[in-house]
């Protein structure tokens, strides 16, 4: 941690040229003896990703930055934001802090905040930009968090952990025991200090596996911003022997979407042709596997047990994309191309043999223009098409 960084001459250096090209001024080299143009261009970078996923610290001045990946790599200010609302007391620990922008929203609904980070640079990075927060309820200690809790006296009232993959070697679904730290294997022990655990890990989880492998797992909270998961939260409580509970969230640009069931629950579901309207779940919802709760719920019909598309003649309100259904016919590319002259849609598929690139090469329909293809199958087992229209969200 060079802290010549945070001379007003380098900082304003850094400011001017947040926008230039880093090859072109890695070539120029530094214009600051102590400073070299590596250690500038690793604040640049890290600092222009700030500006709309961390905008409290792009905003603040003298903020020291970490490389891009670990910017890469942490909670967004909306998710962190989203986790503190699932906390209170007087004491959490967060077992690997990393930059450090979970406990700072922690911190603002907990009375005291530890952050425990085994990089002592990345923890020397967080002690410094929390005071030019002028946040005083923080406590940094560089050590392993886990180690650090097992081996003091103090009681919690939340542990918070967001373990890393080790390695890519099992593709994209992994275990917990599979990761830093491994907290299954911990959990017995972390139980002894605190009655609840938050555990945040990658959407790309099996939950089934992740279940199996915790213990009292009271909540999953799968939270999407702009419709793109980006985090599966756990909240375990000790000894919790009740129904576990699958809360979704989607941080849309136009509000937020919630939609809640209990896990493994049982309920009916009709199936049914196409009616007026088409109803497409978010993918907080997709990924939570409660594909027959959102048609109880919200009484639709589902198309086809392995669809995921729902159906009715009157428009509701629902937590996803709502459409218009303007014609329905059997797949057939050249009847297809007739039907749109504009010879460009949107194409999703679901329970579709053919892929969206396929179907694109085999019909020339280009991407874009107001019109929605659904390529799906029906209650008969059909391959049809609907042909659709959105329907605008504050409809």
């Amino acid at each position: 941690m060079n802290l010549s960084v945070l001379s007003p001459e380098a900082q304003h250096f850094i400011e001017a040229h947040l926008n230039s090209d880093i090859n072109a001024l890695i070539l120029k080299g530094s214009p600051f003896p102590e400073l070299t143009i590596q250690e500038l261009c690793v604040q640049i970078e890290a600092k222009k990703r700030c500006k709309t996923k961390l905008s409290h610290w792009y905003q603040t001045e003298n903020i020291y930055y970490p490389n891009r990946l670990n910017i890469e790599q942490t909670s967004s200010e909306k998710t962190a934001l989203y986790k503190s609302s699932l906390v209170s007391g007087d004491v959490l620990i967060d077992t690997t802090g990393g930059f450090g922008v979970d406990v700072f929203f922690f911190s603002r609904t907990m009375k005291n905040v530890v952050h425990c980070e085994l990089n002592p640079t990345l923890s020397q990075i967080a002690t410094h930009n929390y005071r030019q927060f002028k946040k005083e309820n923080i406590q940094c200690i560089a050590t392993n968090g886990i180690e650090y809790i097992t081996q003091n006296e103090q009681q919690y009232d939340w542990i918070y952990s967001d373990p890393s993959r080790r390695n890519d070697l099992k593709g994209k679904v992994f275990l917990l025991e599979d990761c830093l730290p491994n907290l299954p294997k911990h959990l017995h022990e972390l139980f002894k200090k605190t009655r609840n655990i938050l555990v945040k890990v990658s959407p790309v989880l099996d939950l089934t596996s992740a279940i199996r492998e915790l213990d009292f797992v009271k909540e999953i909270h799968i939270v999407a911003v702009h419709n793109e998961v980006k985090e599966l939260l756990f909240i375990l409580e000790k000894d919790y022997t009740q129904d576990l509970q699958i809360k979704t969230v989607n941080l849309a640009k136009n509000g937020v979407q919630n939609f809640g069931f209990t896990y493994k629950s049982f309920v009916e579901v009709t199936y049914e042709e196409a009616g007026n309207f088409l109803y497409e779940p978010n993918s907080a919802i997709l990924k939570s596997g409660g594909f027959n709760e959102v048609a109880a719920q919200y009484q639709l019909a589902k198309l086809h047990p392995h669809s995921h598309l729902y159906t009715s003649d009157s428009l509701i309100k629902f937590p996803g994309r709502r459409f218009k259904i303007i014609q329905q016919t059997n797949y057939n590319k050249k009847k297809l191309g007739k039907l749109i002259p504009s010879k460009k849609a949107n194409i999703t598929t679901r329970n579709f043999p053919e892929t969206v690139a396929q179907i694109r090469k085999k019909t020339g329909l280009k991407d874009g223009g107001d019109q929605y293809l659904f390529f799906t199958t029906n209650s008969k087992n059909e391959r049809i098409v609907l042909i659709c229209e959105r329907i605008d969200d504050s409809q």
